[in-house]
């Protein structure tokens, strides 16, 4: 079985399979690549022009409907009130929303009804909540068509509900840290979400680098430095996670293709046997 959707249907399906186990003459092969709560973490070293760039559009691509879209992330409280956070809310205000055949729209309508309920409710909360903002955005409208605004949540909440839980719609968490705490960030951030799909650094300092290399070598499968955190290409980027994001096969490699066949080994004996003894068996002279 090789699926690509949601992590509860994946759950469930594996599950249907180890029921009929008994059914199969051999175990059947499972891949599967399921849900993401992506992040940028953002080093004080990083360039900010290229940081809210990168995040934009990796956020706010496709309305942020796809499993690897940035979904949260950590900067440091000096690059964030020196001048991230005016940028990024400028520049996400300036994406237009309209219908999908007009080209100059940067983004459209979310899926359907129950995508439009589910990402709203989080966008309502966050308004009402002690431990959020809204930043930018945070307008939805399904009177015609599913829209829902290119939002940034402001929090200083590491565990704040949209830090952690998937949304995949047009929504950004935003959590700020204390530049001092970046390796306790770092784990923070590893820890936080049941997922391990994609992720980036964004550093200029090499040292930083390493460390979020070091710290994060398991929050994702597909691993960006100074880059957006989607858009691997089948056929050039291997594209898997593991956690609950999958069982990391990295489609578009030898890696899947090998995952759906059976190892066979030949051995053709040249020399007869005499006798079934061992060496250390023969009687000694």
């Amino acid at each position: 079985m090789n699926f690509i959707g949601s992590t509860g249907t994946f759950n469930t399906l594996w599950k249907g399979v180890a029921d009929n186990l008994d059914t199969y003459r051999s175990y059947p092969r499972v891949a599967g690549e399921t849900g993401g709560k992506n992040f940028h973490f953002v080093h004080e070293s990083a360039d900010v022009v290229n940081v809210v760039m990168q995040t934009i559009r990796g956020a706010f691509d496709y309305q942020g409907q796809k499993c690897s879209a940035t979904s949260r992330m950590y900067v440091p409280t000096n690059l964030w009130e020196g001048g991230l956070k005016d940028l990024l809310a400028e520049e996400t205000a300036k994406l237009k929303m309209g219908c999908s055949s007009d080209f100059s729209s940067y983004l459209c309508a979310v899926i359907d009804q129950t995508s439009f309920d589910k990402v709203s409710g989080f966008v309502e909360r966050a308004k009402a909540s002690d431990d959020a903002e809204i930043l930018v955005g945070g307008g939805c409208d399904d009177s015609v068509g599913y829209f829902i605004e290119p939002t940034v949540i402001v929090t200083e909440n590491p565990q704040y509900e949209t830090m952690a839980n998937e949304l995949f719609g047009p929504v950004l968490t935003v959590c700020t840290y204390d530049p001092d705490k970046y390796v306790e960030t770092l784990k923070e951030c590893d820890a936080t979400s049941v997922y391990g799909l994609t992720g980036s650094i964004f550093a200029q300092d090499r040292a930083a680098v390493r460390e979020a290399d070091t710290f994060l070598v398991q929050a994702s499968g597909n691993y960006y430095v100074n880059d957006k955190c989607t858009g691997a290409a089948v056929g050039e980027q291997p594209f898997g996670g593991a956690r609950k994001s999958g069982t990391n096969d990295k489609s578009g490699t030898i890696h899947n293709n090998l995952k759906w066949t059976s190892g066979r080994t030949i051995k053709e004996n040249f020399v007869d046997l005499g006798s079934p003894l061992w060496p250390c068996n023969q009687p000694e002279n």
